[in-house]
């Protein structure tokens, strides 16, 4: 018989009781996912053949799933020889097993395959969708005895598991707490000082990054999280054209801006896509380098920024790292809200999907309304990513901001390439 002595947090204790849904909600470390963590390699030792299924909305590799913080418990508990750590999974005491999901990926016929598990465990649950939600839970719930549990640091109020779990009814077999830095009796020295430094430098996301409060969101903002949230996706289609977008900063320094580094593109569906925000402060030789590494990575067929604010320079920046890729150059006749509308149409038409979860270009998002932008500094991100679809959309956001009253439809006038395996430029 195995013996663990296991530190638990007080804030924790009441989600140690039987439930039929468990909920933890809050800010950066509050130790919430390393207590489901412990609770879950607890549940295999206590109870041989117990079956758990980790989810995400998207998991786009293991590495984003808990995996690798289950596999540290197990050793950290000493417990290594009651379980085997696969590739893919992990087996635990009496041939049960824990495995790993995205259920942005499973349908009404696939998500039949969890039925009979005996726990589901959902991290980030902010991102599940209200799809998600009514696909998972009656799957797990329909096994008597099982259990759903959930960790996540609150967006918005209309998200789904919010909703479920803090709003006006939840289920009547149902224990949440909150759970925040100051409630976690190890939260280290480390910790402390990136959490001074957030209060200091992220004054406008600080109550949501720590405090679990939600993510700030104007007052008419052209962009919700319903919006953004209803077209994210994990894969795409054939790319026909991709762009990386540059909003550089007017000075280099510590207390200049954000320089927007944003890769989408648009597919042979017709629909654009954002793949990659990797946005950073940095002397423009920096940026310089990881827009060149964007563009290889995804093959691009052009750089895009604005002459305003540097465009020249951009073109200049580049061409020292990397002769002949293409500078397109956007001169702004207005403001950036302004400009940034059409593109905000095009996500209201579905015609515009994020792959995967981008929290400071969609932050960003949430705070650029019809009078301007509402949040603190620059909206680097979104100014990298408006460049690129007003370029790639640019008869259709031409059109619209002449007749907005109108329907107007996108021609994909570009040559089809090979997606992201294209090959040599050289060819075309």
């Amino acid at each position: 018989m195995t013996t663990l002595e296991i530190k638990t947090s007080p804030v924790f204790e009441p989600l140690l009781a039987k439930s039929r849904y468990k909920g933890a909600w809050g800010g950066r470390a509050s130790g919430k996912s390393h207590f489901f963590a412990e609770l879950a390699i607890e549940r295999c030792l206590m109870n041989p053949g117990t079956r758990i299924v980790c989810v995400r909305e998207i998991q786009k590799s293991l590495k984003e799933s808990v995996k690798r913080l289950l596999e540290d418990k197990i050793v950290a508990m000493g417990v290594g020889d009651q379980f085997r750590i696969l590739y893919d999974s992990i087996i635990t005491p009496g041939k049960g097993t824990i495995i790993f999901e995205g259920l942005v990926d499973h349908t009404a016929e696939s998500i039949k395959s969890l039925e009979g598990f005996d726990l589901g465990y959902c991290e980030e649950a902010q991102t599940l969708t209200t799809r998600s939600l009514e696909l998972f839970i009656p799957t797990i719930i329909r096994k008597p005895g099982a259990e759903i549990w959930f960790s996540w640091n609150p967006r918005d109020d209309t998200d789904p598991v919010d909703a479920l779990l803090r709003g006006t009814n939840p289920p009547a077999d149902a224990t949440v707490i909150s759970a925040n830095w100051r409630d976690n009796t190890f939260f280290t020295d480390e910790s402390e000082s990136v959490r001074v430094y957030d209060q200091i430098n992220k004054p406008d996301r600080y109550d949501h990054i720590w405090e679990g409060g939600y993510e700030p969101q104007a007052i008419g903002a052209i962009w919700t999280r319903e919006i953004i949230q209803r077209n994210r996706v994990t894969k795409t289609p054939e790319m026909s054209r991709i762009l990386i977008g540059i909003d550089p900063p007017t000075e280099s320094g510590d207390n200049s801006d954000m320089c927007g580094l944003i890769a989408a593109g648009l597919g042979t569906d017709t629909r654009g896509y954002v793949l990659q925000d990797e946005s950073i402060r940095a002397t423009p030789e920096q940026w310089g380098r990881a827009a060149v590494a964007m563009y290889d990575l995804h093959d691009a067929d052009a750089i895009v920024a604005e002459v305003n604010q540097g465009g020249d320079m951009v073109r200049s920046v580049i061409h020292a790292i990397r002769p002949g890729i293409k500078v397109i150059k956007v001169r702004a006749k207005r403001g950036k809200h302004i400009r940034a509308e059409p593109v905000s149409a095009l996500y209201s038409l579905n015609r515009i999907s994020h792959v995967g979860n981008f929290p400071e270009l969609e932050r960003q998002q949430c705070l650029m309304t019809a009078e301007g932008y509402e949040g603190k500094g620059s909206p680097d991100s979104v100014d990298a990513m408006v460049y690129i679809f007003l370029e790639l959309f640019n008869k259709m956001t031409k059109k619209a901001r002449n007749n907005a009253n109108r329907p107007v439809r996108a021609t994909n006038q570009y040559r089809p390439h090979d997606g992201l395996q294209r090959g040599n430029k050289n060819g075309r």
